[in-house]
């Protein structure tokens, strides 16, 4: 049995960037959900704080989604 180190070091890169990714839109989409219920709770209001987080949780089902479609594809 002969392993392509190259391509397992490519994988491992590529899937190592891409969940360090997404890690960080999700956390990005919690900072701005709490931003904007702490804004709320002063009486003000912070659209832009949950547009953006709203736009990250899309942004990280897109990202599912298109994973589960290379799987099944």
């Amino acid at each position: 049995m002969k392993i392509d180190w190259a391509a397992l070091g490519s994988v491992f890169g590529v899937s190592l960037s891409a969940t360090v990714a997404l890690v960080a839109l999700f956390s990005l989409g919690l900072v701005g959900l709490s931003k904007h219920e702490a804004a709320t709770e002063r009486g003000g209001t912070a659209t832009m704080a949950r547009s953006g987080a709203y736009a990250c949780f899309a942004l990280c089902a897109a990202a599912v989604a298109y994973g589960i479609y290379l799987i099944v594809s």
